[in-house]
């Protein structure tokens, strides 16, 4: 009799490598028609809104003084811009000289008081503002937005060295009173501005060195006084109102003395900018009044530079594109459940937490590009309508724009794994959404438009996986400047990648939770 031996094929029988299961759920997504236009949708849904808000900002309209309607830019006040390219307020009022060549300017502030009575405006309290300040300035020259450096007194910040609008260093804290003078310096040697201050007179610190290149041979330099405008914003449920009003420094000082080229000149007082004020002098004493500010201009209602908005303003409709990738993320998963084929998937491919990873790399990618595409659409579209429009928009710096543009691309991105996830432990398409949106989305939303009060908007943007918006701020909070830092003013409570961080630990968690409920339950 004749054995036949079986054929044996030379191709080793074994699984898939993870690879292949990425072009197999790759494969899914791209041959299914409405998840495809799902993708389209968010990407066009973006582009329509960010469209939708540059038009309405391009056309605002108002009248000037002689009755002429006006659009645009021409309905914004006029704003001086400094050495780093940002709007800024420079209103103050200045007792000043010329400073020829290197030289140095020494004073004692006795005192720093606001008025007597209540702060002017619309929602008065009293006292003095954290951060009227006072003290002695080295100016490029007199026009708004111009170089500088300062050592100053404030209301309650102690002694600070401020410099080009946006630099902070601090020096001796405390109140300054006529039994708690504050003694400042200010030396400049060439390009270079070093600050001083003492408590006596007699034993200096330094508090810092700048290096200001647009210094010309002949300066400006002397006292100053200038208190910031007071606002508050309150808002409650689906309510919110903003208050502020003018308020005012008054600084003593005395024991003025200088050193280098200074010609004999007598002292020259002025307000700058927008600001008011003015000083008295007798024998050696200087009283100095002055209202304003010197920092950066910042964008959002009740701000300086309200009506100017950045980029990311524009990448509000990146909320309304991201449901529409959640609804495409969820359906990734869940139509396998609904139509059986989950088994088919799991036969084909027994290791199931391969699958699931395999699925959230794919949707990741797709919701990635998706984001990104949304994004750099938007933000042409902004740019395009502000050049046609003439508006202007608040320059922000270029990586700052691109960050914007690449995070929500990775905001998309991480928001899709995070509902592939839900999908997979809640197995049914309605629900996923549902909680994918309110966990993601809705917090945002009940945020931006302040239909919660701000401190419950605030948390919901600190703990929730709507944090990771975040990326899309590109505003900068200045400790030292008082302002209306709100989510609809385009600032958040986190860092960019702070944010990003509490969305990703949210994912990492939705995902271990989903990896072990998919092998645990049955297909």
């Amino acid at each position: 009799m004749t054995t036949i031996a079986p054929y044996r094929s030379p191709v080793q029988d074994r699984r898939d490598g993870f690879p292949q299961l990425l072009h197999a759920e790759w494969t899914k997504l791209r041959t299914v028609r409405g998840w495809v236009i799902g993708m389209i949708v968010a990407i066009l849904v973006t582009v329509v809104i960010s469209l939708v808000f540059a038009f309405a900002v391009g056309n605002t309209s108002c009248q000037n003084g002689s009755g002429k309607v006006q659009h645009g830019s021409a309905c914004l006040s006029s704003l001086p811009t400094g050495p780093g390219g940002l709007p800024v307020a420079d209103d103050f009022y200045f007792v000043h000289q010329p400073l020829a060549g290197n030289g140095s300017i020494t004073v004692r502030v006795s005192s720093l008081a606001g008025p007597s009575g209540p702060l002017s405006g619309l929602n008065p309290t009293p006292g003095l503002m954290p951060w009227a300040k006072a003290g002695i300035i080295i100016k490029q020259n007199l026009s708004g937005g111009s170089a500088y450096a300062a050592m100053m007194v404030t209301g309650s910040n102690g002694v600070r060295m401020q410099w080009n609008y946006t630099g902070d260093t601090a020096g001796l804290p405390g109140a300054v009173s006529s039994a708690s003078p504050r003694w400042l310096r200010l030396v400049r040697a060439g390009h270079t501005i070093t600050g001083y201050d003492s408590a006596d007179g007699a034993h200096w610190s330094q508090v810092g060195t700048v290096h200001l290149t647009a210094l010309p041979s002949t300066v400006q330099a002397g006292l100053f006084a200038t208190s910031p405008q007071l606002v508050t914003f309150n808002s409650g449920f689906a309510t919110g109102s903003m208050n502020g009003g003018t308020t005012k420094a008054v600084a003593v000082f005395d024991h003025v003395s200088r050193s280098g080229g200074w010609p004999a000149s007598a002292w020259t007082g002025g307000a700058q900018g927008a600001g008011s004020g003015g000083y008295h002098q007798a024998a050696s004493q200087f009283t100095l009044t002055g209202t304003g500010d010197i920092a950066p201009a910042l964008s959002g209602p009740g701000n300086d530079a309200a009506g100017r908005e950045p980029i990311s303003f524009f990448l509000v409709g990146a909320v309304a594109g991201l449901i529409a990738v959640i609804v495409v993320a969820t359906m990734f998963m869940t139509a396998e459940y609904r139509r059986g084929l989950i088994r088919t998937t799991l036969t084909a491919s027994p290791g199931r937490g391969r699958v699931l990873a395999a699925k959230a790399a794919v949707i990741g990618a797709a919701a990635f590009v998706t984001g990104l595409v949304a994004a750099a659409g938007a933000a042409l579209v902004a740019i395009g309508i502000a050049h046609a429009t003439g508006y202007q928009l608040f320059p922000v710096p270029w990586p700052t724009e691109l960050r914007a543009i690449v995070g929500t691309g990775a905001l998309t991105a991480v928001a899709a794994v995070l509902t592939l996830a839900i999908g997979t432990m809640v197995r049914r398409s309605a629900s996923a959404v549902t909680i994918a949106i309110a966990v993601i989305v809705l917090p945002y939303f009940l945020a931006f438009t302040m239909a919660v009060p701000s401190t419950i908007g605030e948390w919901l943007l600190r703990f929730t996986p709507a944090a990771a918006f975040a990326l899309q701020q590109s505003l900068t909070q200045y400790p030292q400047v008082i302002a209306v830092y709100t989510p609809i003013g385009g600032y958040l409570p986190l860092a960019p990648w702070i944010g990003f961080a509490v969305l990703c630990g949210w994912t990492a968690l939705a995902l271990a939770g989903a990896a072990y409920l998919l092998r645990r339950r049955d297909a």
